[in-house]
């Protein structure tokens, strides 16, 4: 017998997929990038719709080295990284605080 997942099913998926992005989020491997990323996330997480939760891991996967310079200014991200959500994760640093 083939249960479907119930709405408390998906919101303790959803936890446990915020959980792992904040861990993600302060493991980078780069401090600059721990308080970058982390600091965002610790703000911003519970916030997230489900489709900028995709993006922020597709992030999470970057090179460290490509997503700080993009972050830190250094480097323009390429189009197809150049998101509102990226925008949102400078403008959080650049303004010293959330940008609603």
């Amino acid at each position: 017998m083939t249960s479907f997942p119930s709405a408390g099913d998906a919101a303790t998926a959803d936890e446990v997929r915020r959980k792992r992005i904040r861990i993600r989020a302060w493991r980078r491997g780069m401090r600059e990038l721990d308080i970058l990323v982390g600091g965002f996330v610790d703000a911003r997480l519970d916030t997230l719709a489900s489709a900028e939760l995709d993006e922020l891991e597709a992030l999470l996967d970057l090179p460290d080295a490509e997503l700080l310079g993009w972050l830190a200014g250094v480097t323009p991200p390429p189009p197809e990284r150049d998101t509102p959500l990226l925008r949102k994760i400078v403008a959080f640093h650049t303004h010293a605080g959330p940008i609603h």
